[in-house]
């Protein structure tokens, strides 16, 4: 029999358009995350991030969370949700007071963040995330803590991710149904950061890459916080739906296809190798024994790939990731695990590029340490982390407003970015 949940326990549930997974961890006594129980069902009410079937995706939660539960021996109430579908905008903004000298004590950090929190503007979006990142005194930037120290001046960069509002709310709808109280909605791409990037890598700076089924993720990461992101409605499950197509098979064949022979590479081999086909016309009695080449099914999946990249480098682009040449890009989702994708996507990039896996939970299966679960982990590190959100100061927790007349408040993108 499942026993209460003791103190300290993290659930994260990851809803995607291909998989519904869930993780249940704890706090050990040195701060590290010990994982307890995970559990995975197959998404089939997600569409490209968005949740299209109600009914489905509220038995696939409920599914993967009690198979998490069943594995850690402990019933868990509460979840912390990833959010991944397009329309997420994240930006940088900054509020600054005139302190006279003096010492900056707690009253002046919290009518600073007060005074952060209404200069928000949403422009009709939902808000996320609203998290004071760094602090400036007198113009210097990367202060973590400003309390007990002398400035004119003191200053904070509020990090703010938004939202369309009715996918966010059919998602925490659906996980409410699967009788889960929702802690929280965590954007994808702030969840993956703390999973696969090092504080060097957010500090120097570094293009995050999420390439999951349905929808690719690009953010941006530089000063030690997320200043860039935007979405590409295209996903690893096109390449699927590419094979399907080219060879007249089932999406469900064409994707064991691609994971167990698809390749970004090309050898001489391919031209010999053989790969069994089931096309959809031997369930009726024909072409059965069917075979292609290994090189034709990589053409497919290259094809795809150049589209796919060419979509990425524009993204980049956009985002002003231009600086030096060996400036990083990681790789991460379950597209990710593609063979030999690291290097054709360094070679299309022109960038140095690896993949992008979760690192440093305890006992983590094995099944679940590739990058198809790194957003999963994340939201276990963003839980844990228990950052500071300017919403719990708001009267209305997800949605603030800015008010007439704040004169302090600016837009620090562009500035983020000089810093490159």
């Amino acid at each position: 029999m499942a026993k209460a949940a003791p103190e300290g326990l993290i659930t994260a549930l990851d809803v995607g358009t291909s998989k519904v997974s869930a993780m249940i961890a704890q706090k050990g006594d040195g701060g590290e995350l010990i994982v307890l129980g995970t559990g995975q069902r197959e998404s089939r009410g997600v569409k490209h991030g968005y949740v299209a079937d109600m009914k489905v995706t509220e038995v696939a939660v409920r599914e993967a969370v009690e198979q998490a539960e069943r594995i850690a021996g402990i019933n868990i109430e509460n979840v912390w949700v990833g959010f991944s579908a397009g329309g997420l905008v994240s930006d940088v903004a900054e509020v600054e007071f005139e302190l006279g000298g003096h010492r900056v004590e707690q009253g002046d950090i919290d009518a600073l963040l007060t005074a952060g929190r209404n200069s928000i503007d949403p422009q009709g979006r939902m808000v996320l995330h609203a998290q004071p990142a760094l602090y400036t005194l007198d113009g210097l930037t990367g202060v973590k803590k400003p309390l007990g120290l002398h400035a004119d001046r003191l200053g904070v960069h509020i990090h703010v991710v938004a939202a369309d509002g009715p996918p966010v709310r059919n998602l925490d709808l659906c996980v409410r149904s699967a009788h889960l109280e929702v802690k929280s909605i965590i954007a994808s791409p702030v969840a993956t950061g703390l999973a696969c990037l090092s504080d060097e890598e957010r500090e120097l700076g570094v293009a995050l890459v999420e390439l999951g089924a349905g929808i690719t993720n690009v953010s941006l990461f530089a000063g030690g916080m997320l200043v860039g992101l935007t979405s590409i409605a295209m996903g690893a499950s096109d390449i699927t739906d590419d094979i399907a197509s080219a060879f007249g098979t089932r999406r469900q064949h064409a994707e064991r296809m691609k994971c167990f022979h698809g390749s970004a590479n090309t050898s001489p081999r391919d031209n010999h190798d053989m790969i069994p086909l089931m096309p959809i016309s031997a369930e009726d009695g024909g072409q059965e024994g069917a075979q292609i080449t290994k090189a034709a099914l990589i053409g497919v999946i290259r094809q795809r790939l150049e589209h796919q990249m060419g979509e990425i480098r524009a993204a980049l682009a956009r985002l002003k990731f231009d600086g030096p040449v060996g400036r990083q890009v990681v790789l991460t989702g379950g597209g990710a695990e593609l063979k030999g994708l690291a290097d054709y996507a360094q070679s299309a990039l022109g960038r140095s590029v690896r993949i992008g896996r979760p690192r440093g939970l305890t006992a983590l299966p094995e099944a679940h340490s590739g990058p198809a679960f790194a957003t999963l982990a994340g939201l276990a590190f963003y839980a844990a982390s228990d950052p500071v959100d300017l919403r719990a100061l708001a009267p209305q927790p997800q949605t603030v407003h800015r008010t007439r007349g704040m004169g302090m408040f600016r837009k620090l993108m562009q500035a983020a970015r000089a810093n490159y």
